[in-house]
């Protein structure tokens, strides 16, 4: 018989969906045995569940989170392609409408994986789950954390019959998402509030599955239609993403005055919207052809929040959070999943160096994973914070001459590969934002673009015809 590991080798993980179970994987080997802490019953494969409304809008893992998740499972990039999901070179296969006019096309760069959420999460936990070392408590909900100020030793839970009982452990994580608990927890422990900061843009979302013509079923490129912010009035913008099974996952979006419809049972106004309200109507005009395969889902959990735990003058031993529940990004720019990952991985590769239970460890886990962190929330929070009423002081000098930067580099960027790639190095998440301020990108820049505005979106004569619009 087996025994029990010892409550100090034990690690804890709240939450169960994609950063959670890649924490659980982090910690598979280095803790004797890892429980992860889930309200809801986690389906058997690729299925919705109630504590995962986002999985019906569009998501997309950039390829900086794709390489941490191959470190951490080797082989998960080839399962979820195996499983359906694709895997699509950037600016190759993408047809983007920007600011500054259609980029063009140029050779690969970087990748997104491409999948409906359900698909991805089911995949990664599948392969989590297959080492005996991985127990899931599903139905289970977590009331609080259990010690003090100084050191987390295990979590208070409720059961789905209403039992409630202390899990002793050596390491809590906490990857519940957005609705963490933690702050009111951290208070519970007598430790004070942490700094936190949000960036509203007022974003609402509205997303729709779609069968896709049968001629576009395989290959179909990513098509985006983005906002101008110097253009007065709301942003409006919609991406279409090619995943599994032949279909589009579709969602359409607008800041404060110019939000797609919520209620829309039948999907005309969903089309309606992106022909009429978008800066170009390619996507209307390729739904058109399209069949429905789900009704339009909506919400307006897009704010941008951010705690700094990292900051904290006095942080407990043994408790990390991680993805959402440290920081949460509006999904228009889908850097949500590659963070996780990323920072699931500093907690495995710190974890390593430090050992498991290491005094101060999870400070430097909460110090290190703030890189990956400030990276995607800079992207998503120097374009917000310019939509009236984002935040209450309004942008900084500092955010209008970054911005103004990063304008002209995507102004650049249409006409020139160089620079493509260079933007794309960071938006992947593969480099820092350093490499945008080299003497050659600066001096490229001030050039702009090398080649002329496209006038048409860069679509091939056979993509054309295999959509129907030719």
């Amino acid at each position: 018989m087996t025994e029990s590991p010892s409550p100090a080798r034990v690690a804890v993980v709240l939450g169960g969906s994609h950063t959670g179970m890649l924490a659980a994987a982090a910690l598979t080997g280095l803790a004797d045995r890892v429980v992860v802490v889930e309200r809801d019953v986690l389906p058997e494969g690729p299925a919705p569940r109630k504590g995962l409304p986002q999985a019906r809008h569009a998501h997309m893992l950039w390829s900086g989170g794709v390489r941490a998740m191959e470190d951490l499972l080797p082989g998960i990039t080839a399962a979820l392609l195996d499983a359906g999901a694709r895997r699509a070179p950037v600016t190759t296969d993408m047809v983007v409408h920007s600011a500054h006019g259609w980029f063009r096309r140029w050779p690969e760069s970087h990748y997104v994986i491409l999948a409906g959420r359900d698909l991805l999460d089911a995949t990664v936990r599948a392969r989590v789950l297959a080492d005996e070392r991985v127990e899931v408590l599903g139905g289970v909900e977590a009331l609080g954390l259990v010690g003090g100020a100084q050191a987390v030793t295990g979590v208070r839970v409720r059961e789905a019959d209403g039992r409630e009982r202390t899990i002793e452990a050596g390491a809590v994580v906490d990857a519940t998402g957005r609705a963490s608990g933690t702050p009111r927890r951290l208070a519970d422990l007598g430790l004070p509030a942490p700094e936190r900061r949000e960036v509203d843009s007022g974003l609402a979302y509205a997303s729709r599955l779609y069968l896709a013509p049968e001629g576009a079923r395989d290959g179909f490129p990513v098509v985006s239609v983005q906002p101008d912010p110097r253009e007065p009035g709301p942003g409006r913008s919609g991406f279409l993403l090619p995943i599994e099974d032949g279909r589009w996952i579709v969602t359409l979006n607008g800041t404060r005055g110019g939000e797609p419809t919520a209620a829309d049972a039948s999907g005309e106004d969903f089309v309606r919207f992106a022909r009429e309200e978008l800066r170009h109507p390619l996507i209307g005009d390729l739904l058109a052809r399209a069949e429905p395969l789900s009704e339009v889902a909506f919400t307006r959990t897009t704010v941008n929040r951010r705690y700094f735990y990292e900051r904290a003058a006095a942080w407990p031993e043994n408790f990390t959070v991680l993805g959402d529940a440290l920081a949460a990004y509006n999904p228009v720019y889908g850097h949500g999943l590659a963070v996780g990952a990323q920072s699931a991985l500093i907690l495995r590769d710190l974890t390593r160096r430090h050992g498991f239970g290491a005094a101060g460890l999870s400070r430097r886990v909460q110090k290190a994973v703030a890189r990956p962190v400030g990276a995607a929330w800079d992207l998503a929070t120097g374009q917000d914070v310019f939509y009236p009423g984002a935040t209450e002081a309004g942008p900084t000098a500092r955010d209008r001459l970054v911005a103004a930067y990063v304008s002209r580099l995507m102004r650049t960027a249409t006409g020139n590969g160089r620079i493509a790639r260079r933007v794309t190095d960071v938006t992947s998440l593969e480099r820092r934002a350093e490499v945008l301020l080299t003497p050659a990108v600066l001096l490229a820049a001030v050039r702009g673009p090398l080649k002329p505005a496209l006038t048409e979106p860069p679509l091939t004569a056979e993509e054309l015809k295999k959509a129907g619009l030719q």
